[in-house]
């Protein structure tokens, strides 16, 4: 059963961040300085997800185990990215002074103010879009949140399986 919520965990996760890469190449979404942060748990976090699902299957349930553990917090940190931005955004608390986002610096002098002029500065406390009351930010803490939590379940149910006989970590 580990493995299986191990296996979910890292579709899902793929699901979260192809949305959060759909949003931003196909509905044409900047993503400001603190979104992109939060896409850093997406990316660490799901190959030390197939990472534990081959160790898992490898039946090295110890290691596997800590590779569990690991993706638990590194989703939880998402998380956490995710609800200070979302907080940010409802004035809970002040945001980042330096976040800000768009297009990459210009390539001469000359474009300079071409660039200044169509570059679109992204806040981290301004929500570009809600649904049912949540900003990106919002559904990127109930997401990482979630999965957390089936990457613990997972190690819980790894941790409680007996190891098979002869196996190694």
């Amino acid at each position: 059963m580990a493995i299986k919520l191990a296996a979910l965990l890292l579709v899902s996760g793929l699901a979260v961040i192809a949305t959060a890469w759909g949003f931003q190449l196909i509905g044409g979404y900047v993503p400001c300085k603190l979104c992109l942060e939060q896409r850093v748990p997406y990316y660490v976090g799901l190959p030390l997800t197939a990472l534990a699902l081959i160790l898992l299957s490898q039946k090295r349930n110890g290691l596997g185990l800590l590779a569990l553990l690991g993706v638990t917090a590194v989703f939880a940190y998402g998380a956490g990215l995710g609800i200070y931005q979302a907080g940010a955004e409802w004035q809970f608390w002040d945001g980042p002074n330096d976040c800000g986002g768009g297009s990459a610096a210009p390539a001469s002098a000359a474009n300079m103010l071409q660039a200044l002029q169509t570059t679109r500065v992204v806040s981290c406390t301004e929500a570009s879009w809600r649904m049912l009351g949540l900003s990106f930010a919002g559904w990127n803490a109930v997401a990482s949140a979630g999965l957390a939590v089936l990457a613990l379940l997972s190690a819980f149910l790894l941790k409680r399986q007996p190891s098979p006989a002869g196996a190694s970590a």
